[in-house]
């Protein structure tokens, strides 16, 4: 019987911070073609459905510098089947292969994208639209601006510096936060 094959995972956004899975190494790993952006409507972890919060996919164009995740061989199918629970909770990502750069050479990596034709695809926002959300959002994960701050710290903490992200960060950092809890008030939708 053959060795099961391991598993390479890129994360570009809280699977940097928070990969809930063990991994044999991590390493920088650059996607081209591909850019990190906050394009998609949070309406579980990061927000509610009357205020959607944004946080990040992966949408075409540019490139994206983010962490390859290497997983033991034997690890591999619990791992992805885990990850895809986290992941395609509402079907608004795509599971897809992807051709990596890396200082060890080319490597292939299962990632997730933004499927454009999902009711919660953002598009680009506005830089000003796109802070006063994250700043005012909150889901069952937590506040959304916590979740910019995380994967903004991180990166700078891994080399993989995102200055679109960390101005973001400082814009969304200058506006107070509400009360914990505030996306708990019924209501009609403030957007």
């Amino acid at each position: 019987m053959s060795k099961p094959q391991e598993l390479h995972l890129f994360a570009y956004g809280s699977l940097v911070w928070r990969p809930d899975f063990a991994f044999l190494e991590a390493f920088p790993g650059l996607l081209r073609g591909w850019h990190r952006s906050f394009c998609l409507y949070s309406t579980h972890y990061r927000g509610t459905p009357a205020r959607p919060g944004l946080v990040l996919a992966l949408d075409r164009g540019g490139s994206c510098r983010g962490l390859v995740y290497r997983v033991a061989g034997e690890a591999a199918a619990e791992t992805l089947a885990a990850l895809r629970a986290r992941e395609l909770v509402n079907d608004v990502y795509r599971e897809r292969v992807v051709s990596l750069a890396t200082a060890k050479g080319p490597v292939r990596a299962i990632t997730y994208i933004i499927d454009r034709s999902h009711p919660q695809y953002a598009g680009k926002l506005p830089f000003a639209a796109q802070a006063a959300r994250i700043a005012g959002a909150e889901g069952l994960a937590g506040r959304n601006r916590d979740y910019l701050a995380a994967t903004a710290a991180a990166l700078r903490r891994l080399g993989l510096d995102d200055p679109a992200l960390d101005r973001l960060d400082a814009a969304v950092s200058a506006i107070p936060a509400p009360p914990l809890g505030d996306h708990m008030v019924q209501g009609e939708p403030d957007d």
